[in-house]
């Protein structure tokens, strides 16, 4: 018997690199978990973080170290925190892990971030020694900062919102009960 004739019925022939309407590392990501709203501020937050980032790493020197070191931490750990929770919205990491310890984790993520974001910011303004490159770091770091607490105080909104159509209304009795339980 000819292997044609064997396997044609229920092989399939290759199609090829390009199946379907995606292909490759776009297979992989879906942006669709995220609101808009939400994907533009994960967004923003990882570009504000980087370029901050990035322009703290241009200033050659120093005087007082300390804010500009922390202010690097910070910045470089926020990049890092930002793109990691991207990744984990966007790919099918999102779907082998509890989606309710995702957002808790988001939740927490995002509030301490920006809060110590803001905190060495502020640092950082204190001490730095006023060349261009530390004024626009500045600026990228309270704006990323503002943009992780606005992303929290969107997802406390939500979380309100979910909690207040979960609600069971409250229906309590007009008249008050006078026969016995037990009749």
């Amino acid at each position: 018997m000819e292997n044609g004739a064997v396997y044609s019925p229920t092989t399939e022939e290759d199609p090829g690199p390009a199946r379907g309407p995606r292909s490759g590392l776009a297979a992989y990501c879906f942006l669709g978990r995220l609101q808009w709203h939400r994907r533009a501020l994960k967004g923003l937050q990882l570009v504000l973080s980087l370029l901050a980032f990035v322009c703290e790493e241009v200033v050659s020197q120093c005087t007082l170290c300390g804010g500009l070191y922390f202010f690097e931490f910070v910045s470089c750990c926020a990049f890092l925190l930002s793109l990691l929770l991207l990744i984990v919205y966007c790919t099918p990491v999102y779907d082998r892990v509890d989606a309710l310890k995702v957002k808790s984790s988001d939740f927490y993520i995002t509030l301490g971030t920006g809060c110590v974001f803001l905190l060495a910011s502020i640092i950082f303004v204190s001490t730095h020694d006023r060349t261009s490159a530390e004024y626009a770091a500045i600026v990228f770091g309270f704006m990323a900062s503002f943009m992780f607490l606005f992303d929290f105080f969107a997802m406390l909104y939500e979380k309100r919102q979910e909690s207040q159509l979960r609600k069971p209304e409250n229906t309590a009795r007009a008249e008050t009960l006078t026969e016995p339980l037990n009749a």
